[in-house]
């Protein structure tokens, strides 16, 4: 079965990145998938079901803590790996992102080898 990352930031540089220091995966038969806003987020969760999500916190139509709040507690989709990614690095942020139910919190800015590594740990490679 294929595994499959989404990558969900509102900032083009960001995505790019993120989709450079993952590249190395699809090697490995990981799919990329990449969305610009929650509300896209959220539709691409419900269909394509990713192993692993990167979801920044600051995003138009929906925001990245709303998304990761609907996928583990609406949805019940416990089994969806999700590292919120955010500007904010404030323990209160950290405490919103671990109550709506994030798996891990990412400060931006990140060091791509960060990223590959922790995607590696969470796909079991």
């Amino acid at each position: 079965m294929t595994q499959k990352i989404l990558i969900v930031d509102d900032e083009p540089n960001i995505l790019t990145l993120m989709e450079q220091a993952l590249e190395s995966l699809e090697d490995e038969g990981v799919e990329l998938i990449t969305a610009r806003n929650g509300e896209e987020a959220l539709e691409i969760i419900k269909t394509e079901k990713p192993n692993l999500v990167f979801l920044d916190v600051m995003m138009p139509k929906m925001n990245g803590l709303q998304v990761c709040h609907i996928v583990k507690h609406d949805l019940q989709m416990a089994d969806v790996y999700i590292v919120i990614l955010t500007a904010k690095g404030q323990e209160f942020d950290k405490q919103k992102g671990i109550e709506v139910g994030a798996d891990l919190y990412l400060t931006k800015p990140f060091r791509p080898k960060e990223v590959l590594e922790k995607s590696i740990q969470v796909l079991g490679f």
